[in-house]
């Protein structure tokens, strides 16, 4: 198959179950492939595996399954025809689906024994609640496989989700975990505590980093870009915040801090768009807000970007600000592709990307931040800051993979002493409760309190360092 020997290792471990944290660049997907290839010429795979992922990654399952195992016999359930299929699954050695069908198709998975169960981005059900969760934990399986990326984005309740998908009870049930680990290690900084379930898990987690895997990529340079809000936008977001901190005191009042979670989450939404663009604003006070401190340094720095034969990964968190730059980039005279939740045609852009056509283009992070190879790209954009900083990393990673050729330059636009730069500090933290699990190093890590309330609606800071728009 041509595998590189750091992409097999995973396969050299076929009876253990594991949460593999390989990054993308480490071809989780033809890992998984090798694997049942050599269980069927074993003969160990008697039935067919079942492989769950996001609708965005299915094609790849499917095109990469042709390529390098053909002797595999693949079946797609996806589409409304797809209730025809049902009969045929045991005649077929993998059958791909997805986590929006699974839980309407579960009645009808559950009469077929799977020799091997493989969740693709696992963080699907990092939500024990969700169906997709159930549904999963409910099919019948020999063996169980997680593969992400992310396994632990925001809390260890998540962490959990996945584990009690692989082999349930090791780590407890929820509430027991709650009570062990979560509480003590993420309000407390237990660090006994956290050590103790690094421990608990590793045996179950493969974990391997780009350094030890892609030794041969290029440099990848980040580079934080803090612009300075101006005029009437610094005065949008601080009338913003104003009101916005007002109605969050209100519901700590009526509600406790516990309760209060959409509120202040709705708040800190609308401080986010302020700073990224008025125009995402939906109140009186943006409408009459033209500039934008962040496109006025798109609008500076891009054109000569693609003069200099660079191909661009534009990012943001949402889709209606990519829909405002297509705007920009036709005034501009840039040809682009675009991707987001909407788009029904997923290859159709990646395609023009990736051979050429386009030196742009525009991605949800939501919609395109995994599975993709857009190794054609070698500066990638993050228009505004996500909370999970994984995801951003997961995004970044669709052009810093195997395959890259080229230096990859990666531009975060952060607007200088607003609400992104707190955001960022909470970023570290959950990068560093991440870290202390998966890999057993000791770090403290707290939840949300009062404290990072008051940082985060505080006044807007002068920056003397920021870049100015």
């Amino acid at each position: 198959m041509g595998l590189k020997e750091a992409q097999c290792i995973a396969v050299a471990a076929p009876d253990h179950l594991y949460v593999t944290e390989a990054y993308i660049v480490t071809h989780n997907t033809l890992q998984t492939l090798a694997h049942l290839q050599a269980e069927k010429e074993a003969g160990r795979a008697d039935h067919p595996s079942l492989v769950v992922a996001p609708t965005s990654v299915l094609g790849n399952w499917r095109a990469e399954a042709a390529r390098f195992t053909p002797g595999l016999k693949v079946l797609t359930l996806h589409g409304p025809a797809r209730k025809a299929d049902f009969a045929r699954i045991p005649d077929h050695d993998l059958v791909l689906s997805t986590y929006p069908l699974l839980p309407r198709d579960i009645d009808q998975l559950r009469e077929h024994e799977f020799h091997l169960l493989v969740l693709d981005e696992a963080q699907n059900i990092k939500n024990p609640r969700s169906a997709a969760a159930k549904a999963a934990g409910a099919l019948n399986a020999r063996h169980r496989l997680a593969l992400t990326g992310t396994p632990l984005e925001n809390h260890l309740g998540e962490l959990w989700s996945q584990f009690n998908f692989l082999t349930p009870g090791l780590l407890h049930d929820e509430k027991t975990f709650r009570e062990l680990y979560r509480t003590p290690i993420e309000k407390q900084g237990d660090r006994a505590r956290q050590a103790a379930l690094a421990a608990r898990v590793k045996p179950f987690i493969l974990r391997r980093e780009k350094r030890d895997v892609a030794k041969e990529l290029p440099p990848k340079t980040e580079m934080p870009v803090r612009v300075t809000l101006d005029g009437d936008q610094r005065d949008l977001y601080e009338t913003v915040r104003v009101t916005m901190l007002e109605r969050v005191r209100e519901e700590l009042d009526a509600r406790g801090l516990a309760r209060s979670t959409v509120a202040i989450l709705d708040a800190l939404l609308k401080l986010r768009q302020a700073v990224t663009d008025p125009r995402l604003v939906k109140l009186e006070a943006a409408r009459k807000v033209k500039g934008s401190a962040k496109l006025d340094w798109l609008t500076q720095n891009l054109p000569q970007m693609v003069e200099e034969g660079r191909r661009v990964l534009i990012f943001s968190q949402f889709a209606t600000l990519l829909g405002l730059l297509e705007n920009t980039l036709t005034e501009l005279g840039i040809g682009y592709a675009k991707l987001t939740g909407q788009t029904k045609d997923r290859a159709a852009p990646v395609q023009r990307f990736q051979n050429g056509e386009v030196p742009v283009f525009l991605i949800s992070l939501k919609a395109g931040g995994v599975g993709l190879n857009l190794t054609a790209a070698d500066t990638v954009i993050h228009l505004d800051p996500w909370w999970n900083p994984a995801a951003e990393n997961q995004a970044t990673d669709r052009a810093y993979r195997i395959g890259q050729d080229k230096p990859v330059f990666v531009y975060k636009l952060i607007a200088a002493g607003s609400v992104e730069e707190r955001i960022l500090d909470l970023q570290q933290r959950k990068s560093a409760l991440a870290k202390g699990v998966l890999d057993g190093g000791l770090t403290s890590a707290a939840q949300l309190t009062s404290a990072d309330l008051d940082r985060l609606f505080a006044p807007l800071e002068e920056e003397e360092e920021a870049v100015p728009a």
